[in-house]
């Protein structure tokens, strides 16, 4: 199916032919018929894509300061790998979608149904089923592609509060902004428009509204004024894009005493004490589509909020939007100013980011009769002709940023062949397909399975499934790699030892830190210590947000399964000995990521993990601490490894960070073609999931 990108790189717009996203439950898959470009937002991604480095920083300094943190830390290349990468990736266009659903996975729909959603700018999307709405039969598909504008217009209006009779000023007439003017008079209000733009500001006086032509000197003040009766404004909606703070300052001086101003666009917020203090104006900045938006358990679990307490939602701004179509209180087909066939999207965002005036930007598919849906619904996308025979053949399951960074690159270095790779939504395997030389990509993780080809199996995705791809896998006779964690649960663990000695395949979790050279060399001298050792790691990890899904127990397990692991098998391979017990302490926080856990190992050696999420990222990272028979080690960030009173040994030193990702996917790799040893002995890899799983219950 063909699917608009952009590269943010560059800002050049491609329409790239991307598999099929997969149907998951919960969600809705749809075959589009028509999608709306978002002017506002999509012209700042296409203009921020073509930016120069030096622009790009200038617009996000906060990024930039992360980017010299990294460097004081990690050093300049890995930095710099890091920024590309990322800028690399293609981003997916689009929000504003309308289409007719291919297969239901929530209830509440059925085959057939026309819905409105935020999915892309794509010939088929899987879209969340709480961000997806029916289209009343009156309604057609141009005119229902407003509607994900039409709930932000909504929502900030909602954030007013308007009453019939009232004032309002809406400052901005895009798209936003007229449909917020309509909006406005079905409240009853009386609305003053103020734009630069004359062909705007004569659509705004055909919905209701008085105008303000700022392109011709007119004050909006001194108007403002004279529409209230001289008593102020009693709200003002700022739908208007622009890095001046100028919208805002004239919004407190129309407004009267106990105003209000809701931010709906994008502005600067320079404001000024004095404009907000003497009339005790009331400022609030309006979020997206409403309530539940950014929140994982409403947008991706599917998690309604009871209409009792929470009455306005995403998807219930969606219906009103669409129910005022239906009414014909809001008309959106005078916004409609250009149409493109999806083939031509490059043309509509040259028009989009030009000169040229545009308001409604459409973008339309095919129909059904010129693709059939057997066609669209393809999985699976040819790059690259067939390699030649290898003895490692590797399917990847997963490619985000991790996997396209560091997992992906360390195997292609070795001699291992990609034969494909797989990515639920389908752009990021296109990504990763085309950048690394897989053969194919595809939407469907059952086809790596089927593959008689694929011998090994690479699993990088989100933590919950882990378990599922692992035993999927070996039940298939294929050898396994998965980035940590193993599983989530014991009994996922019970699962994976059975099925591993079942297959009697490979199983290894990438626990690179073990192959690290400097990690090597602290193994080698430990070799002459025959007594127990201390081990002393400090992890300065930093916060990661409560509603990330790593910290989510169902999804991402929490940090100490989902990244402590590292340190507590780092221990665990240099002191070559079992863990016997483990106590942990924590600091009290609505989430455990800042614990202290002691491992007592059966020679008698100790270790400590300190992994904090209250320090800075100023600081480094990582850093070891080996304590044995009168002599230290202290290894810095994976970077400067230094000895003290150690006979023959004073210092290791590398110009670039090396935490040991290449040398355990050669590792994996050689295992794989050549059998013997598994690099990481298996028991140890379930002793470190058992030992992490049981630190995390504890800390709960």
């Amino acid at each position: 199916m063909r699917q608009v990108l952009q590269s943010l790189k560059t800002g050049a717009t491609e329409v790239a032919d991307v598999p099929c996203p997969a149907p998951r439950r919960g969600q809705l898959l749809v075959r589009t018929s028509v999608t709306l470009v978002s002017a506002g937002t999509e012209r700042m991604l296409v203009n921020f894509g073509k930016a120069n480095m030096i622009d790009k920083a200038r617009q996000q300094p906060d990024k930039v300061r992360m980017v010299l943190d990294k460097i004081k830390t990690d050093g300049l290349m890995p930095t710099l790998e890091a920024v590309f990468n990322k800028l690399d990736q293609p981003l997916p266009l689009g929000y504003c979608n309308v289409g007719t659903v291919l297969e239901a996975g929530a209830p509440g729909f059925a085959a057939g149904d026309r819905v409105a959603s935020n999915g892309k700018h794509a010939e088929a999307v899987s879209v969340p089923v709480n961000l997806a709405a029916k289209i009343p039969a009156n309604v057609s598909d141009d005119e229902a592609a407003f509607t994900v504008l039409g709930s932000i217009a909504l929502q900030g209006i909602r954030l007013v509060q308007p009453t019939l009779g009232e004032t309002v000023v809406v400052t901005g007439l895009g798209l936003i902004g007229l449909m917020a003017v309509q909006l406005l008079r079905a409240h009853g209000c009386r609305v003053l428009g103020v734009d630069f733009d004359p062909e705007k500001l004569e659509l705004a006086r055909r919905f209701g509204a008085e105008v303000v032509n700022l392109k011709v000197g007119e004050d909006p003040v001194a108007a403002a004024q004279a529409y209230s009766r001289g008593r102020g404004v009693d709200a003002v909606v700022i739908t208007a894009s622009t890095s001046s703070s100028e919208p805002v300052h004239q919004a407190a001086l129309m407004c009267r005493k106990r105003g209000r101003i809701v931010l709906v666009g994008v502005t600067g917020l320079e404001l000024s004490r004095a404009d907000f203090y003497e009339k005790e104006l009331r400022f609030q900045v309006s979020c997206s589509y409403g309530p539940g938006r950014y929140d994982p358990g409403y947008e991706e679990k599917g998690n309604d909020y009871p209409v009792g307490f929470v009455r306005w939602t995403e998807q219930r701004n969606f219906e009103a939007v669409l129910d005022m179509m239906a009414s014909g209180q809001m008309d959106v087909k005078p916004l409609i100013s250009h149409r493109y066939a999806v083939d031509k999207a490059g043309e509509a965002y040259e028009l989009l980011s030009g000169g040229a005036p545009s308001l409604g930007i459409l973008l339309e598919y095919p129909k059904a009769e010129q693709v059939p849906d057997a066609a669209l619904r393809r999985s699976t996308v040819v790059l690259n002709p067939p390699a030649a025979a290898n003895g490692a053949v590797l399917g990847f399951i997963g490619s985000g940023n991790y996997a396209t960074a560091v997992l992906i690159p360390a195997l292609k270095a070795t001699a291992a062949r990609l034969k494909v790779v797989a990515s639920g939504a389908g752009v990021t395997g296109l990504h990763a397909g085309r950048k690394f030389g897989f053969e194919t990509t595809t939407t469907d993780s059952d086809s790596v399975m089927a593959d008689g080809e694929v011998n090994a199996v690479v699993v990088a995705t989100r933590h919950d499934s882990h378990a599922r791809f692992v035993c999927q896998a070996l039940a298939a006779g294929k050898h396994v790699f998965v980035e940590k964690p193993l599983c989530l649960t014991e009994s996922e663990l019970a699962e994976i030892e059975a099925a591993r000695t079942k297959a009697g395949k490979l199983v290894m979790v990438g626990f690179n830190r073990r192959f690290a050279p400097q990690v090597q060399k602290i193994k080698t001298l430990l070799t002459a210590v025959t007594g127990p050792k201390a081990f002393v790691m400090i992890v300065n990890a930093g916060a990661i947000p409560a509603d990330h899904w790593t910290q989510d127990i169902e999804v991402g397990g929490g940090r100490i399964i989902g990244e402590a692991c590292h340190f507590i098998d780092l221990l665990r391979f240099l002191a070559g000995a079992p863990i016997e017990s483990f106590d942990l302490q924590k600091m009290e926080s609505p989430k455990a990521d800042t614990v202290t856990i002691t491992l007592k190992f059966a020679d008698g050696s100790l270790g400590t993990v300190h992994y904090f999420a209250n320090g800075s990222k100023a600081f480094p990272k990582e850093r070891l601490e080996v304590f044995a028979a009168g002599r230290v080690l202290r290894l810095d960030n994976f970077r400067k490894l230094a000895g003290f009173a150690w006979p023959g040994f004073s210092k290791m030193n590398l110009w670039k960070q090396d935490k040991g990702q290449k040398a355990c996917a050669q590792a994996f790799v050689d295992a794989v073609v050549k059998g013997g040893a598994a690099p990481i002995p298996f028991e140890e890899i379930t002793e470190v999931a058992r030992v992490c799983i049981r630190a995390a219950e504890a800390a709960r």
